[in-house]
């Protein structure tokens, strides 16, 4: 399932028009507008393709300006990034050992670029 949140623009003038259209509109979710003349709405979809059938007929309101999608959210591509880091190691062994004193490790800046292996090796001489 595809959830994406869409931009909808239009001018001042037709602002009540296009919101009552979106909030009757079947393919989308009103959420809330300004008086400027943008609108927030989301879409469904089982898919990209699913998803952009939606956004046409949004963009087929008349007034519409534009409808622009802005977030989108997909279940299998978060499955798939959580599966990565379910199998990742991205927490060092050192902080899961409970057999290393926590008060003897000492953190000495940015992780990213910290050879860690290198730092493991350094907190073994200390005692």
């Amino acid at each position: 399932m595809n959830i994406s949140s869409i931009v909808v623009k239009t001018v001042p003038k037709y602002l009540a028009e296009v919101v009552e259209a979106l909030q009757n509109c079947p393919v989308c979710d009103y959420h809330l507008h300004d008086e400027e003349g943008r609108i927030i709405i989301t879409i469904e979809g089982e898919g990209v393709k699913e998803e952009l059938e939606k956004l046409r007929v949004v963009e087929a309101i008349p007034h519409v300006i534009s409808a622009e999608m802005q977030m989108a959210y997909s279940e299998d591509e978060l499955d798939a990034h959580m599966e990565v880091l379910a199998n990742s190691d991205v927490v060092p062994k050192m902080l899961n050992d409970d057999t290393i004193d926590v008060d003897k490790i000492l953190y000495r800046g940015d992780l990213k670029k910290k050879d860690l292996e290198g730092f493991a090796a350094e907190f073994d001489k200390v005692d």
